[in-house]
């Protein structure tokens, strides 16, 4: 028998300011919609926040860009100190063409610009940068949260991305605690009995695109339960996540 899954959205969340404990800030907002934690929850949160709460912004005004920031953004029409931001942030540039940066973050995740944002930042002109270390981020709030309540979830700390060959946006986990983020099926037989021989579920990806479904940019919620989610815990991690560079053929 499966078991169905359940995706709440945390409403009445305030604006998140650096400082904020997120843990107190999630606890106070559940207990006004009648929904406490359970264990076993899966709580996705977006990184913005938790970049927020952690004070990981930068004011455009305290950036002095490079000569190659200002060729770049006078060619495209961008904003020269955005451009100088991406560069700081990026460990490798995977391609800049057209107006668009794509870049191997300090941290390995491979996205546009950075993953550094301007919208939900709280102030104009203030950029959001990703968490300096999302594992350690989730890792936090899950005992933050356990010390609070007494309830063990697991955390993702999730970003939206774009994909290659592929049109739109969707979430993807940054970091996580308490969850094992990859589900590895090979040699487990498929309905017919054939052994499965490289299908890998990106377990975390999934949750964290899930929750999105009740969360999002333009409704303000910033965190979401996933309950009834049945998959393996464990003490994952979202490098995990990320294609060693001599499997990736398209370096």
């Amino acid at each position: 028998m499966h078991t169905p899954v359940t995706i709440y959205p945390v409403t009445g969340l305030p604006e998140v300011k650096p400082g904020d404990n997120l843990a107190e800030l999630l606890l106070r907002a559940l207990q006004a919609q009648g929904l406490p934690l359970e264990d076993q929850d899966v709580l996705v949160v977006a990184q913005k926040v938790v970049s927020k709460a952690e004070g990981n912004r930068v004011p455009l005004a305290d950036i002095e860009p490079s000569p190659r920031a200002r060729d770049w953004a006078e060619r495209w029409e961008r904003d020269a100190r955005m451009v100088e931001l991406v560069l700081r942030e990026s460990r490798r540039i995977v391609r800049m063409e057209r107006g668009l940066i794509i870049t191997e973050t300090r941290h390995g995740f491979i996205c546009a610009n950075a993953g550094i944002d301007l919208s939900n930042s709280g102030e104009d002109e203030m950029a959001v940068l990703l968490p300096e270390d999302s594992d350690r981020s989730a890792r936090r709030l899950r005992e933050d949260i356990r010390e609070r309540c007494g309830r063990d979830v697991a955390v993702i700390v999730a970003d939206s991305f774009g994909r290659p060959w592929r049109s739109g946006l969707t979430q993807v986990a940054l970091g996580l605690a308490g969850l094992e983020p990859l589900a590895d099926l090979r040699g487990e037989p498929d309905v017919d009995g054939r052994p499965l021989h490289v299908t890998i579920i990106a377990l975390a990806d999934e949750l964290a695109s899930a929750a999105d479904l009740v969360c999002g940019k333009i409704n303000r919620v910033p965190m979401g339960i996933v309950r009834g989610f049945t998959g393996k815990r464990g003490e994952g991690s979202g490098q995990d996540l990320l294609r060693d560079a001599d499997q990736d053929l398209f370096r």
